[in-house]
């Protein structure tokens, strides 16, 4: 008959407790908080790892070539992407913790520590990777794996070479049928290629525009009608056009899941840029204008990775683009039935 698991057995404590090895002590010169900064650190890598785990998941959900509406698919992916924002604001909040240690208590340990950095972390790069992230795009990118091990590097190229979670949304999207159907646009006719309802939506839009806010039409024209992907994008016009039509008519049944799923990437857009923001704060707390451990030039390093670095930020622009509820397009019955699961 099997043993029963035993509590540190089954969570390994003996490694995990063991693992925090001072450097301090190892210099016979013991310095208290670094203990602190290293359950910590080793703490995020736990998050970055069930991160990593429900991105994952979600991406594989995601390369279906088909999502069915109703199915159970996107709303596990909703449930697993709302985990990440939660663990994301944890780490946020673990932030309040490592503060308690001062800038003095720091340097007791901080010189010993080099060159070994943050910015080191293989998990962290993969997140970004995997969630779409890409080398042209990054601040500092001659910089980025130029102190990592080769291995390590290698990973981090390998992962760039798979489709990212953006790509996926993009081809999700493109895959929007309402606009493909003209079953639900009888009435209407496709003018100069340009569908009836985006032609009504233009003039609503450009009515809804005060003066001063004129120049949001030709950024309108050119982002949801371009006929190709533009080098830089990470989003297709078709996938612009579906995206907002989710957020526009949200309140139907059968767009809310999609909506909420949308939201949730500019959560997590969110979720990391607030952690990159109070940690470039810590940095310039603790050590001012000096520079990283690894090498980088620390605030200013931080400030550009934060102000670069986001990923799901196309969705945000279209926000831009909304117009009052009162002001939409008519839908015709047999796409509000469809819309309403009644199909």
């Amino acid at each position: 008959m099997k043993d029963g698991v035993y509590y540190s057995d089954y969570l390994q404590l003996d490694k995990i407790l063991g693992a925090q090895q001072l450097e301090s002590d190892k210099a016979s010169a013991h310095a208290h908080d670094e203990m602190l900064f290293i359950i910590i650190h080793q703490s995020y890598e736990l998050w970055f790892k069930q991160i990593l785990f429900e991105v994952g998941s979600v991406m594989n959900i995601m390369s279906q070539p088909n999502i069915s509406d109703n199915s159970p698919d996107l709303f596990t992916v909703n449930h697993r992407l709302k985990r990440v924002v939660t663990i994301l604001n944890v780490l946020v909040d673990k932030v309040n913790i490592l503060e308690t240690m001062t800038p003095l208590d720091f340097l007791d340990f901080r010189n010993m520590l080099r060159p070994a950095s943050g910015f080191q972390s293989i998990q962290f790069k993969l997140l970004e990777a995997h969630l779409g992230l890409r080398m042209d795009q990054r601040h500092g990118k001659s910089y980025y794996t130029s102190q990592l091990k080769p291995e390590d590097k290698k990973i981090i190229e390998d992962a760039e070479l798979t489709k990212p979670l953006i790509d996926l949304v993009n081809e999700w999207l493109e895959r929007m049928p309402f606009f493909d159907n003209m079953d639900y646009w009888t009435e209407e006719k496709m003018e100069n290629g340009v569908h009836p309802f985006w032609k009504k939506y233009h003039g609503a839009y450009d009515s809804s525009l005060v003066e001063g806010e004129k120049f949001n039409l030709s950024r309108f024209e050119e982002l949801m009608f371009s006929s190709e992907k533009k080098e830089g994008w990470s989003l297709s016009s078709k996938a612009r056009r579906a995206a907002l039509f989710i957020m526009l008519y949200r309140d139907y049944p059968l767009l809310q899941a999609p909506f909420h799923f949308l939201n949730l990437l500019l959560e997590i857009d969110n979720g990391i840029s607030t952690w990159r923001y109070r940690h470039m704060n810590m940095v310039h707390r603790m050590i001012g204008t000096r520079t990283g451990t690894g090498g980088s030039t620390g605030k200013d390093y931080l400030q550009g990775a934060l102000n670069k670095h986001y990923i799901f930020i196309e969705f945000a622009e279209l926000t831009s683009f909304l117009i009052e509820r009162n002001k939409l397009p008519q839908l015709s019955h047999e796409l509000k039935s469809r819309l309403g699961f009644d199909a």
